[in-house]
């Protein structure tokens, strides 16, 4: 894994693109997230990233989170999760990762948690067909045969009705069409998994070949008034 942030899915809309083409794509709302701990191979076994994403009131945090998030000197977060990975290894506990992390064009991984459809039957759940509905037959959508005489019991794995939906799912190689730092916006060119309002991971795609670690100091946004110390004045002469 490598480089990724949290967010919010917040819909989907359609854009146009450099070449003009109307493209679909799915909203994701990243607003910055905080590093609250770092995981290393001497101490963990592995590298990675914790983030936080969200504030939440502290009086529902137990002191466990308290003490947690103190450490990154902010307030209790709703999300936690990690980015495993080098990418963001030089990011210290503390510093926010926003969406400029990300480039136009670039490919990401999302991953959701897809919508719940309840208790299903074959039909829908597991796309089989329906059966017969001439001759006398009343089995349009029931499972049918289950499982042989001997051992007399139905095998694992038997394809049955159930519960549909609400699983982890991800989405790879998705295309990010925009980044909207002002905002705190990704759109990524088609749909991710899950419904409104519902937390994604976003994360370079797997697909490409590892890259440096990033340097942190390129995606700190600069108070305003610095940026105003920095540019030159005209002089009333």
């Amino acid at each position: 894994m490598a480089k990724g942030i949290l967010g919010t899915k917040l819909g989907m809309t359609q854009v146009f693109d450099e070449e003009g083409q109307l493209v679909p794509v799915t909203v994701v709302q990243c607003e910055p997230n905080v590093v609250l701990q770092k995981k290393t191979e001497e101490n963990d076994g592995y590298e990675a990233v914790q983030l936080g994403y969200k504030d939440k009131p502290e009086r529902l945090a137990n002191r466990p989170e308290l003490g947690h998030v103190r450490k990154a000197d902010t307030s209790p977060k709703r999300y936690v999760k990690e980015i495993a990975g080098k990418e963001l290894s030089n990011f210290e506990v503390g510093q926010e990762i926003r969406v400029n992390i990300f480039e136009n064009r670039e490919h990401v991984d999302v991953t959701g948690t897809s919508k719940g459809k309840g208790f299903q039957g074959n039909i829908k759940r597991h796309n089989q067909s329906t059966g017969p509905k001439t001759h006398g037959s009343h089995s349009y959508r029931e499972p049918g045969a289950t499982g042989t005489i001997n051992p007399n019991r139905v095998m694992p794995g038997m394809k049955l009705p159930g519960h549909m939906g609400h699983e982890t799912i991800t989405i790879q190689n998705l295309e990010i069409v925009k980044v909207d730092e002002e905002r705190n916006l990704l759109l990524i060119k088609g749909n991710v998994p899950g419904p409104k309002k519902s937390l994604v991971m976003v994360r370079r795609t797997v697909k490409e070949d590892p890259v440096e670690p990033l340097d942190p100091s390129r995606y700190v946004r600069q108070p305003a008034s610095e940026t105003a110390a920095e540019e030159p004045q005209e002089s009333s002469e």
